[in-house]
């Protein structure tokens, strides 16, 4: 068995190591996170937003987006969010359903489960500036 010189090692794990510690690009931080909605007694797929820290509707369920990140354009496509879905009903008790992260690529790896409807992750992006201009008088 031959071993190769104590330096060519040691250069050689370096090179490794900075190739592995280099690592993808930041995340980028939207401020909307672009979901959809099925409606499994309907069968209607509907795509709605949910700005952070705002509560939506579908159907009963109120959903509240935390995050929401994207990966940058030189990597691969991938946004998440984390999602917090609970189920309102005025005859009962506020039932959570979800809390967590939700990747658009995936979204089977960490779905909602519930009955009447399926939520997933279609998109983060920044707040449009069209919602923060006022109508002219």
């Amino acid at each position: 068995m031959r071993f190769l010189p104590l330096s060519l090692t040691s250069a050689g794990l370096c090179a490794a190591f900075a190739v592995l510690t280099a690592g993808p690009s930041a995340a980028i931080p939207g401020e909307v996170a672009v979901l959809q909605g099925l409606d499994k007694i309907t069968a209607r797929i509907s795509t709605f937003e949910a700005p952070l820290d705002e509560p939506v509707r579908f159907g009963s369920l109120q959903i509240v987006a935390r995050a929401c990140d994207k990966k940058p354009p030189e990597e691969p496509p991938e946004s998440t969010a984390f999602l917090e879905i609970v189920d309102v009903r005025p005859d009962s008790p506020e039932v959570e359903l979800f809390k967590g992260w939700m990747f658009a690529s995936s979204p089977a790896v960490s779905a909602l489960e519930h009955p009447v409807y399926d939520v997933w992750v279609v998109d983060c992006r920044k707040a449009s500036s069209s919602a923060s201009e006022t109508a002219p008088e």
